[in-house]
């Protein structure tokens, strides 16, 4: 049998307008569990020790590493355009919520 190989997929991605808009954040969180992989995303204001969330996202312990692997690969090409993207002026945050 000959089995020709199949074209890559192409999808369509539809955004509804207010997602579309996007949402500036400058903070996420990570826990995990065996199973999932659960990151809130929210926005740190300068002068208050709160956080307000804006978005959870639950992702599958593969699809966890394939947005790793993605994001690797989107700096490397950042990097390779505008320059190194440096960690050192960043602030630290703890947060008292265990990751596991």
């Amino acid at each position: 049998m000959d089995e020709q190989p199949q074209p890559p997929q192409t999808l369509q991605i539809s955004l509804d307008e207010k997602v579309a808009q996007g949402e500036y954040v400058n903070f996420a969180n990570i826990i995990h569990s065996p199973s999932e992989f659960v990151i809130d995303f929210g926005r740190i204001v300068p002068g208050r020790t709160d956080v307000k969330v804006y978005s959870r996202v639950i992702l599958t312990p593969l699809h966890a590493k394939q947005l790793l692997q993605a994001l690797a690969q989107n700096i490397t090409i950042f990097e390779q355009k505008f320059g190194e993207i440096r960690l050192d002026a960043a602030p630290q945050y703890s947060v008292e919520e265990p990751s596991n």
